[in-house]
């Protein structure tokens, strides 16, 4: 007597950190299998980079009201610069850290805050806008959000530049 066993689909790939030469990070979220009995949505793997969860999250902090800046004192002067360049754009990405593993990510964030706003309830409005814009665009779950504030924006503290224009007619 013989058994007829039906042919099992190989899986190509397991999701796995992939460092491409340009040395970004990108993580496969889904691990495809081969052949044409597969429905189509699971043929091939999907990998997310590391600046794409980055460039997100950097977003979706900005979009909260009472986060007047990211980034640490020298980030913000050397992309306060950058911005002022012709043809340069800023920087989505500037005091947003993480880690992308196979199917979570962790973020760090660097804000400054306006004055006058409560801090934590600011810090808890980021937290949740990024964690649901993360998961929902990239499909990563987000095990933690890290907010550090490093600075408080004084309304009468001006843009570099305009003071020294304010004294010279």
């Amino acid at each position: 007597m013989t058994t007829q066993t039906a042919p099992v689909a190989k899986e190509l790939s397991t999701p796995q950190t992939v460092r491409s030469p340009q040395a970004q990070a990108t993580t496969a979220v889904s691990g495809g299998t081969a052949g044409a009995d597969q429905p189509a949505a699971n043929r091939g793997r999907t990998s997310i980079a590391d600046v794409v969860v980055v460039k997100v999250a950097g977003i979706a902090t900005r979009e909260i009201p009472g986060v007047y800046d990211m980034g640490g004192g020298l980030s913000r002067t050397i992309g306060a610069v950058r911005d002022r360049v012709p043809g340069g754009r800023p920087n989505v990405g500037r005091g947003v850290k993480v880690e992308v593993g196979e199917r979570q990510t962790a973020i760090d964030l660097d804000l400054v805050v306006e004055y006058g706003v409560s801090v934590m309830d600011v810090a808890q409005d980021v937290r949740e806008n990024v964690i649901s814009a993360v998961e929902r665009i990239t499909g990563l779950e987000v095990v933690e959000v890290n907010v550090t504030v490093n600075d408080v924006h004084l309304p009468d503290e001006d843009e570099p530049g305009t003071t020294a224009e304010a004294r010279v007619e």
